[in-house]
C-alpha cells in the first residue's frame, strides 16, 4: 500500500474511499484492513479485502497506492477473485477492532476503538495508533460518516485488544499487556466487561496462575462464584490452591453443596486443612474473618532471626509480615513485635527485649464490628487471633477487616482516581 508524501492514513478515512482499477476506473469498495499480531511489536499490515463484483477478495498490500487522498488505486489490473478466507492469526481492522472495547492499561479501563492509524515506516505499514475519544458523527442516509476531526490518536502499545479472536490470542504473548496490571484492576476490568471481553480476559489471565489465583480474590464474591461454578471440580480446586486460605474458604462455601466436598478432596492436603478449619466459624466472627498464616519466632530469637523470617515468608500477603508473633514452646502467644520496632533494633537483642507482652488479641468468635472497633482504637495493621488457652490460630489484617465494614456493594463503586490520572493523554 503506497503512499506518496503520506505518512499515516486514518481507518475511517481509508474505508471511504472508492477502489478503482490502474486505469481508474472504479471496481469496488476497500471493505477491511488485515493485520498480524507480532508480539510486543506494533502489528503488520499484511493485506486488504475489499468488495469486488459482489464478494469480498483479498488485495496484497503491495498491490494497492493510497497516494490519492479520493480513491484507493489497485497497481495491476490483475486481482484473484476468490472469495477472501480468513487465514489463522490474521485480524480484521474494521470488523475485530473498530468500534469494539479495548483495555487502556494505563487508566485500566474498557474504552472503545472509534478510529485507527496506520503509518508507514520503512516499506511496511503497521497499525500504530488509537482514538478512544467520543465525538458527534453526521449521518447520511441513516448512516454514520465516522468521527469527525480533529482526531486524537494515542500509541496502540498501550492498549490491550479485546477482539474475540482465538486465532490471533498466541500471537500477541502470554496474557498480553494485561501483566502490567495489578489484580484488583483486572478484577473490575472483568465486572466491567461483557460476557464475550470477560471470558477473553480471564483466558489470558490463566496464562499465569499465580496472577488467576491473586484475580479470584479480588472479584465480588457473586462474580466469582459464576465463573467458579463453570469450571470443573479439578479447575476449582487449582484455583483455589493458590489463593489465600480464607479466600478460598470464602470460596468453597459459596459453591453449590454438592460440589464442595468433591472441591475440598481434590486440594492440596495443607491447604485443605486450613480451608476446613476456617470454614468451622461463623462468617461474621474474627475466626471467620481471619488468615492462619503468619510470622512467628520463639521466646529464645533474636531481632536478627525474627527480621530473617519475615525476609523469608515470601508467599505471605505483605500485610501480615507487619507484625512478628512471638510464641513458648506450647505455641501460646507469648508477645508481638512491629516490624519497624525490629528493623530499627539492635540486631543482637533478644526478642523479648523488644516486644510488647501483652498485645491486643481476640478470640475466634469476636464479633467482626469489635475487632474493627479495636483495630480502630489502637491503630492496628494486623491482630491476633486466640483461643481460651492463648493458643495463636490466626491473624486478622486491617485490608480484612475494611472489606467486611464497607458496604456489599464497594467493589462496584468506580475507585477515586489519582489528581494526576490523565496527565499527559491530551484530554
Amino acid at each position: 500500500m503506497n503512499a506518496a508524501g503520506t505518512r499515516t492514513l486514518d481507518l475511517w478515512d481509508l474505508l471511504r474511499r472508492p477502489l478503482t482499477d490502474n486505469n481508474g476506473d472504479p471496481i469496488g469498495q476497500l471493505s477491511d484492513v488485515i493485520v498480524r499480531w507480532r508480539g510486543a511489536e506494533l502489528p503488520l499490515v499484511t493485506g486488504l479485502v475489499a468488495g469486488v463484483a459482489g464478494r469480498d477478495v483479498y488485495v496484497p498490500v503491495d498491490q494497492a497506492s493510497a497516494a490519492d487522498p479520493a480513491v484507493l488505486r489497485l497497481t495491476t489490473n490483475a486481482i484473484d477473485l476468490r472469495k477472501f478466507e480468513r487465514r489463522h492469526g490474521e485480524v480484521l481492522l474494521r470488523a475485530d477492532v473498530l468500534g469494539h472495547r479495548l483495555i487502556d492499561v494505563a487508566s485500566a479501563r474498557l474504552v472503545k476503538a472509534v478510529d485507527l492509524q496506520l503509518e508507514q515506516r520503512n516499506e511496511d505499514w503497521v497499525l500504530a495508533g488509537v482514538d478512544t475519544r467520543r465525538r458527534p458523527r453526521r449521518i447520511f442516509g441513516g448512516r454514520a460518516a465516522g468521527p469527525a476531526s480533529p482526531r486524537h490518536f494515542r500509541d496502540w502499545a498501550e492498549f490491550e485488544p479485546l477482539i474475540g479472536h482465538a486465532g490471533s490470542a498466541l500471537l500477541r504473548g502470554p496474557f498480553g499487556r494485561i501483566r502490567r496490571l495489578k489484580p484488583a484492576q483486572i478484577a473490575d476490568l472483568i465486572e466491567e466487561a461483557s460476557k464475550a471481553e470477560e471470558t477473553e480476559i480471564l483466558g489470558q489471565v490463566h496464562a499465569d496462575p499465580e496472577l488467576e489465583a491473586d484475580v479470584f480474590e479480588e472479584l465480588h464474591e457473586d462474580l466469582a462464584t459464576r465463573l467458579l461454578g463453570a469450571r470443573t471440580n479439578a479447575d476449582i480446586a487449582a484455583v483455589l490452591a493458590r489463593m489465600r486460605a480464607d479466600d478460598a474458604a470464602d470460596a468453597i462455601a459459596e459453591l453449590p453443596q454438592s460440589r464442595r466436598q468433591p472441591v475440598l478432596d481434590l486440594l492440596p492436603a495443607g491447604q485443605r486443612t486450613k480451608v476446613l478449619t476456617l470454614l468451622g466459624f461463623n462468617p461474621a466472627s474474627a475466626g471467620g474473618l481471619m488468615g492462619v498464616d503468619f510470622v512467628a519466632v520463639p521466646l529464645q530469637a533474636l531481632a536478627r532471626e525474627a527480621l530473617a523470617a519475615v525476609a523469608g515468608a515470601a508467599a505471605m500477603q505483605p500485610e501480615a509480615l507487619t507484625t512478628v508473633h512471638v510464641l513458648d514452646q506450647g505455641g501460646r502467644l507469648a508477645g508481638v513485635v512491629r516490624l519497624v520496632e525490629l528493623v530499627q533494633a539492635d540486631q543482637s537483642a533478644a526478642i523479648t527485649d523488644i516486644y510488647d507482652a501483652d498485645p491486643v488479641r481476640v478470640g475466634a468468635g469476636t464479633d467482626v464490628a469489635d475487632v474493627a472497633v479495636l483495630m480502630s482504637d489502637y491503630n492496628l495493621i494486623t491482630v491476633p487471633v486466640v483461643d481460651d488457652r492463648r493458643t495463636m490460630i490466626g491473624i486478622i489484617t486491617v485490608d480484612d477487616v475494611l472489606e467486611a465494614a464497607l458496604p456489599r456493594d464497594w467493589r462496584r463503586r468506580e475507585a477515586a482516581e489519582p489528581p494526576d490520572a490523565h496527565h499527559g493523554d491530551g484530554s
